[in-house]
């Protein structure tokens, strides 16, 4: 097991919108409007808990498949890989209470980034993977497994980050993104992997186990 907390307890994205809450809530206290105040306190202590980034356990071993994302498990069904083959897929959404900061669910190397612009349909509907604002990204495990892994913009969110860029090699369970306010991640692996979730399930990321690949790439 390995211990991950890249950067700070809170994501760095989230510090100009604490900052705005916190400024609002205190020039309300300092103009006496006390309903004002408490909201904005109420906004201001929900944007910190939005924006935190705890540390996780990772599980060790050869080709397994960590969630990307903290959410419910929204479907398990098949979808195209980017090697034209037909794989499984596993959709997770986050709602607005969720950490939102996302992790690599496998060890590997980044090998395309795409960013595809669309609409801003609920997140958790089947149609939001093909036509809301989305963010694709695809590694090759070192056994040679493609696996890709799209970050999907919701009804509120307005904001994908993603750091990783062509090349960049990471673990399973290190952070490459996040998206803002409420979406979904989805994890596209080849056919023969082993689905350990299923639909309905709560999944942790850089924790949760949602599968484990072939030992070998066929």
């Amino acid at each position: 097991m390995k211990s991950t907390a890249e950067g700070a307890l809170i994501a760095l994205e989230g510090y100009p919108f604490i900052a705005i809450a916190a400024a609002f809530t205190l020039l309300s206290m300092l103009l006496g409007w006390a309903v004002a105040a408490l909201v904005g306190l109420a906004l201001t202590i929900w944007v910190v808990w939005f924006f935190r980034n705890p540390s996780r356990i990772v599980p060790e071993g050869d080709d397994l498949v960590v969630a990307p994302a903290d959410g419910r498990v929204l479907s398990v069904d098949t979808a195209p890989l980017p090697n034209g083959t037909v794989g499984r897929r596993v959709c997770i959404f986050m709602n607005v209470f969720n950490v939102h900061v996302n992790r690599f669910p496998v060890t590997g190397r980044v090998t395309g980034v795409e960013y595809i612009p669309g609409r801003f349909i609920n997140a958790s509907f089947d149609k939001a993977s093909e036509y809301n604002e989305r963010n694709s990204l695809t590694m090759e495990t070192p056994h040679g497994h493609p696996v890709r892994f799209v970050q999907i913009a919701g009804l509120v969110a307005r904001r994908i980050v993603c750091w990783a860029d062509v090349g960049t090699e990471g673990a399973a369970g290190d952070i490459f993104g996040l998206i803002r306010f409420g979406s979904r991640v989805d994890v596209h692996v080849p056919a023969e992997t082993e689905i350990y979730v299923q639909p309905g399930q709560r999944v942790t990321a850089g924790e949760t186990i949602l599968g484990q690949l072939p030992p070998r790439a066929g």
